[in-house]
């Protein structure tokens, strides 16, 4: 579902509501995942070995500064993929981590994140950023701080979207230090779910799978919210609170 299209007034409460509904399909991406893995999603980090889990910060670190050179020289090799094939792509790149356990999905994490920043980015784009902007690439890291598909919300999380900070040269490298441990942490449970016995293939899938559309939803809320807020002259702190107000009365409703 994509931002509704007009030719007359701009209908910001029709367009919220599009973005509600987007919020809220991608925070239930990890359901069909959870019944497949048999755990909760708190429980999947107990399941990686202490010194994984001790470095897994900096690692998520360092994949996050590595995708962010790859994924932005990519943008002149390959062009940005329907939201479908990036999917699918993910999925494919899950499997292939999961089939050896936990060492070959340690490898696959820096090119999953590399992929799903290139996904983020190709977003950007859609809805009229230039991802070689610094501003526009700090938003690009800052969807990673957004809950992941594991994660139950109900719209507490919106404020990934409105936190701004004073641009610097620094400035999205230092992002990526903030954003890093939340960004472990989602991590860490994919890797715990491709290590799960027999189903590490179908579970790396079904992971990739996830987290793929997850944040290409949220990036399309994000980059969504910043372009409604230029075209509605109304600020993104505004928009946010109302958007908040419908995730979590969709939320009630179910």
């Amino acid at each position: 579902m994509d931002l509704i299209s007009t030719t007359g007034p701009l209908d910001v409460d029709a367009q919220l509501d599009a973005l509600a509904a987007r919020y809220q399909r991608a925070g239930g991406l990890g359901i069909d995942l959870l019944n497949l893995v048999g755990g909760k999603a708190e429980g999947l980090l107990d399941q990686l070995p202490s010194q994984v889990r001790g470095g897994l910060e900096q690692a998520t670190q360092r994949a996050l500064e590595q995708a962010m050179k790859v994924a932005h020289e990519s943008r002149n090799v390959v062009p940005d993929q329907k939201g479908w094939l990036n999917s699918a792509v993910g999925a494919a790149m899950g499997a292939v981590g999961g089939i050896g356990g936990l060492p070959t999905a340690l490898a696959e994490l820096p090119v999953t994140t590399t992929l799903l920043l290139r996904v983020i980015q190709g977003v950007a784009t859609e809805h009229g950023f230039d991802p070689a902007e610094e501003g526009v690439q700090f938003d690009c890291v800052q969807v990673f701080a957004s809950a992941g598909p594991l994660e139950a919300d109900d719209g507490a999380d919106l404020a990934f979207i409105s936190a701004r900070v004073t641009l610097t040269g620094a400035a999205v490298h230092g992002l990526i230090a903030r954003v890093s441990p939340r960004l472990a942490t989602v991590l860490g449970q994919k890797l715990a779910a491709q290590t799960v016995p027999v189903l590490g293939a179908v579970a790396g899938a079904a992971t990739n799978y996830a987290y793929t559309s997850y944040y290409q939803e949220m990036a399309h809320v994000h980059f969504g919210l910043r372009r409604l807020a230029t075209e509605a002259d109304v600020p993104v702190e505004t928009l946010v609170d109302r958007l908040r107000l419908r995730v979590s009365k969709r939320s009630l409703a179910n």
